[in-house]
């Protein structure tokens, strides 16, 4: 018989019949819309399938987020992929759903999260903690976060697992094929394949928080010092597979962030741009899971990040190999886009269809945000239209786009940056971010205020960056 632990299911039939029931109740009420539209005029079909359809969504981040695990997270991945048109009292609701998601998934009991502390620490809570609150400060699809105050003072977060949480991730992966047809439901653009393979390799380094703790002093070390970013340190002999302890920091969450002024706002999303793609293109060691539970904006004004179970090193090679060919988007250079992506094996030379003329045609829409050097508002609505050119059917590019292969080992790197738009497109930004890339693509000088505030940290190699790397390129 599968066991149940504290309200989370974790064998892999009683997980199966939920999704099962999940996708059976979608098609069925998808059906009657059909059915029903049969008579009614074009507007008010459109109207009651757009209603259908963000309906559809509200159920399966509901169901999704009530079982954790790895259907949660698939939730997760898919939060700020674009659902298509809906009404705006549509979109109000989902996006309110998606926000419970992220940061108010269900709680496991206090009781149930103690033992599983005290077994992991091997220790008496009062034996390692002056204080803790045994109220959750937050949730995510594996665990929960505790606040709580050392013998010596220090103020920390204890992130805790579920328990049972590991039997419910291997149902959910058995399970990968019945959660990402229900999830193709909410986002029709989501690439059921890579996403599988996504989720099958990296929840499974999130069960090993052991992994995590030395991710996090990575990223410590090679941001210690920054002028706007902090990220919290690890409490390396309290935190073990199930528990990990980092430094406490205190700031405004995201939703608080999307209520002040048009600077603020822009200042915000242009410290998360620099942060996750300077990650990548500086360091070539970035943070794969860029949503908004996960980062903070204190109040001396620096931002926080948090949570690096989700992470990846690239080589310099491949950092230098995917620079160069957006270099040669920017530049309009079709011929060498389309020699790059052969290269690459992400397209095959002989496709009539894959052309130089035609991908550089879909890499330019792609790219629209940041390829003139002009200032550009990231609003929601041309975020949404951003997502549909990156990987969905509804494209006038779908063609070009099925006959190519996204290379395994960039799949991560593509994601971290559609997922780092869909946040800036829920802040409402401004910048001309094509001057920003040109930092890390061209060697240019800093063209804000944050970028020169980094310059000197950067160059002077306190981040672990070759000064070489910031040559200009010819």
């Amino acid at each position: 018989m599968a066991k149940r632990e504290k309200g989370m299911q974790t064998g892999r039939i009683r997980r199966t019949a939920q999704v099962g029931g999940l996708i059976g109740g979608q098609a069925a009420r998808a059906y009657g819309t059909k059915a029903r539209n049969w008579t009614r005029s074009n507007e008010d079909r459109a109207e009651a399938t757009m209603r259908r359809q963000a309906e559809a969504a509200e159920e399966i981040v509901e169901v999704l987020g009530n079982m954790k695990g790895a259907a949660m997270k698939v939730g997760q991945v898919a939060s700020f992929i674009d659902t298509g048109p809906m009404p705006p009292e549509a979109k109000e609701r989902f996006q309110a759903k998606l926000a419970e998601l992220r940061d108010q998934a269900p709680k496991v009991s206090f009781r149930d999260m103690r033992k599983v502390i005290e077994e992991d620490l091997g220790e008496k809570l009062g034996s390692v903690f002056a204080d803790f609150d045994e109220e959750a400060i937050a949730a995510a699809s594996i665990g929960q976060v505790y606040r709580a105050e050392l013998k010596d003072g220090r103020q920390v977060a204890v992130k805790v697992q579920y328990p049972g949480v590991a039997q419910a991730v291997r149902a959910d992966l058995q399970n990968m094929g019945l959660i990402l047809r229900a999830m193709k439901r909410m986002a029709p653009g989501l690439d059921a394949k890579a996403t599988a393979t996504e989720v099958r390799e990296r929840v499974t380094e999130e069960l090993d928080y052991e992994h995590e703790a030395q991710n996090q002093r990575a990223f410590a070390r090679r941001w210690r010092g920054h002028p706007f970013v902090v990220i919290p340190d690890v409490m390396t002999d309290l935190s073990h597979e199930r528990v990990l302890v980092s430094e406490f920091v205190e700031g405004r969450p995201f939703e608080e962030v999307k209520r002040l002024d048009d600077a603020e706002r822009n200042r915000f999303g242009e410290m998360v741009l620099r942060f996750f793609f300077g990650s990548l293109y500086r360091i070539g060691h970035f943070s794969g899971d860029p949503h908004p539970g996960n980062f903070l904006l204190m109040e001396d004004g620096r931002a926080a990040f948090l949570d690096f179970g989700m992470t990846k090193k690239v080589s310099r090679e491949q950092v230098e190999v995917e620079k160069d060919v957006i270099r040669r988007i920017l530049e309009g250079d079709a011929e060498r886009v389309h020699e790059a992506l052969v290269e690459m094996g992400a397209v095959d030379p002989d496709d009539e269809v894959t052309t130089p003329e035609a991908v550089m045609d879909h890499f330019r829409d792609v790219a629209d945000w940041f390829y003139e050097d002009r200032e550009v508002t990231l609003e929601h609505e041309y975020v949404s239209a951003l997502m549909i050119e990156m990987g969905d059917p509804r494209s006038r590019h779908w063609p070009v786009m099925r006959r190519e292969t996204l290379p395994p080992e960039a799949m991560l790197g593509r994601r971290m940056e559609a997922l780092v738009l869909g946040v800036l497109g829920n802040l409402n930004v401004r910048a001309n971010w094509h001057l920003i890339l040109r930092e890390w693509l061209f060697g240019d000088p800093p063209s804000t205020d944050l970028g020169r505030e980094e310059e000197s940290f950067w160059t002077s190699g306190r981040g672990g960056e070759e000064p070489a790397r910031r040559a200009r390129v010819a």
